[in-house]
């Protein structure tokens, strides 16, 4: 009887050897099943030999036996792939209730996406409301209160900000309120589109802010075409519903309308990983409506071209810090021309190609632009930036410089420059730490592990920063009048501190107070015009001030 279960064993273990080989087609698979039906005959030669098999191990010999027969009567029951060599066993039938599209929330934003993601779409919104109170000295006669803004000092209905720079307006304004959707399309498309209803000073009625496209085929790069803000520089490239203070620097906020900026039209091709960033960018011009008057903008006889490169990593890095270092640069290849061919002379060259640098002071309730060039004629310009940033844990210190060189038309006059820097230090106190992102090179909002109403507090942090902005060129002295190539822009210091108060990871409130010291003198060569309204030859017409402001915000 043994030696009867000991061969019906071997003629399984023989029988699956076979089926197991029987769809072979391949030259190797054909040898894997000589293989296994001899491995077969040995052990049923060593069975039939032996004669110590107790009636328990014969029993146990059965079981194996009627596990074999069961698995020989599967694979003798699934039928071959079609045209394959090997066996291919039916697959369970969809479920009837699976789901064509899913519900999603990639990157905090919530959305749709099809089950096997390849299309998707998430909703974006930003809404920022500020509410601020300048601490000014008030406001004296026109012929004596010499606080000025501008580089046009008379004072006309259409220039009403040298009346402004001497009452800067208390009050609110939704500094952003931005709504759009994004997504995939397919496995390596992206796209993008955004539209923004606030303001500086006062709200837009509402403009294209992004619409993009991306493709991400070529890994590590990714080739984006639209109205977006190129890759340009470290605090640029902040969030900005993840800003440590209420505004960027102005020296950064510069260098990115510069060439780069917001509603800028662009090509760009950027590549990242985890510890570089490399992008390239082609510029054009900004699209959208005049953020001061909310009207259409007039078209150009010339739009802007220009160029955007920016480098940057973290070279240095351990589990809880990390080093940042960054390099940018922008050339403006053709500037904008607004004024076409000459009117006198119709064999004129084109002139009004013009670069003009200016900036609110790093709080927009009053968008008042107390430092501002005004348009200086121009063939070329560029802009050179340095980075660097050190965070360890909780702790963030940020740094950058610029510099802009303004390549003349007039050839009589002498090309001007323009430096500015920042300092900046965060932390938070609740012991989180901001994030990197690798896709940007810069720091995000930190995560909120314990929100308001989930047993936390959220997070808080603590910020301060100092800043220098300078755009005088050849200024000369007070009470003299400008040389032919000066630029009396302004030199504009700001020290701020404030705190940050994340709720969740959607809300948060800041709030803010500065000091603003702005150095300047008058731009005009005469004394007064016939309305009386400009300022004596070379007088002092900044100022100094503090602000305070809160800011609201919701975004997702």
């Amino acid at each position: 009887m043994l030696k009867k279960t000991a061969l019906a064993g071997g003629v399984a273990l023989t029988v699956l050897a076979w089926s197991a080989g029987a769809f072979a087609a391949t030259p190797e698979e054909e040898e894997a099943r000589i293989a296994r039906l001899e491995a077969a005959v040995a052990a049923l030669q060593a069975q039939v030999q032996a004669d110590s098999q107790t009636a328990a191990e014969n029993a146990a010999l059965k079981a194996q036996v009627g596990s074999l027969e069961a698995k020989v009567a599967t694979l003798e029951a699934a039928p071959p792939a079609e045209g394959a060599g090997s066996v291919a066993f039916p697959k369970p039938p969809a479920s009837a209730n699976a789901p064509v599209v899913t519900s999603t929330f990639a990157n905090g934003e919530p959305g749709i996406a099809t089950a096997d993601g390849k299309f998707s779409l998430n909703v974006y919104a930003l809404v920022q409301l500020d509410t601020a109170l300048y601490d000014q000295s008030q406001a004296g006669p026109l012929a004596t209160d010499l606080r000025r803004d501008g580089p046009a000092l008379g004072y006309s209905s259409s220039n009403v900000d040298n009346l402004h720079a001497r009452n800067l307006k208390n009050g609110d304004d939704f500094r952003r309120a931005r709504f759009g959707f994004s997504g995939n399309a397919l496995d390596d498309f992206q796209y993008r589109v955004v539209f923004d209803f606030g303001g500086s000073g006062v709200e837009n009625a509402g403009q294209l802010y992004e619409a993009w496209a991306q493709y991400s085929g070529f890994h590590p790069f990714k080739i984006r075409v639209g109205a977006f803000a190129p890759l340009q520089g470290l605090s640029d490239q902040d969030s900005t519903a993840a800003q440590p203070l209420l505004e960027r620097p102005a020296s950064s906020d510069i260098a990115r309308g510069f060439a780069a900026g917001d509603t800028r039209t662009a090509a760009q091709i950027f590549g990242y990983g985890d510890h570089w960033l490399a992008s390239y960018a082609v510029t054009g011009r900004i699209i959208g409506v005049d953020s001061s008057a909310g009207t259409g903008v007039a078209q150009s006889y010339s739009d802007q071209l220009g160029m955007v490169a920016r480098l940057a990593g973290t070279p240095f890095y351990g589990d809880d810090w990390r080093i940042h270092l960054g390099a940018h640069a922008q050339y403006i290849v053709t500037p904008p021309n607004t004024t076409g061919p000459s009117v006198a002379n119709a064999t004129t060259p084109l002139t009004g190609y013009t670069i003009s640098l200016s900036d609110q002071p790093e709080l927009r309730v009053d968008g008042t632009k107390l430092i501002n060039t005004g348009n200086i004629d121009a063939r070329h310009g560029e802009n050179e930036g340095a980075e660097f940033a050190a965070q360890w844990k909780s702790f963030l210190l940020q740094s950058e410089y610029d510099h802009f060189d303004i390549q003349r038309t007039d050839l009589h006059t002498s090309n001007p420059h323009f430096a500015g820097y920042y300092f900046e230090g965060s932390w938070l106190v609740t012991g989180a730490a901001r994030k990197y992102n690798t896709a940007t090179a810069a720091f995000d909002a930190p995560p909120v592990l314990k929100s308001i109403g989930g047993g936390g507090i959220g997070e808080v942090e603590l910020t301060v920063r100092y800043t220098d902005m300078n755009l005088n060129y050849d200024a000369g002295q007070p009470g003299t009048a400008p040389s032919t190539s000066a630029i009396r822009g302004g030199d504009q210091h700001i020290l701020t501190g404030g705190v940050n108060w994340y709720l969740n990871p959607y809300v948060r409130v800041a709030f803010e107070a500065q000091h603003v010291v702005i150095k300047r003198l008058s731009p005009d060569t005469i004394a007064n015009n016939v309305n009386g309204y400009d300022v004596p030859i070379g007088a002092r017409i900044g100022q100094s001030y503090n602000a305070f402001a809160v800011r609201t915000q919701v975004g997702f």
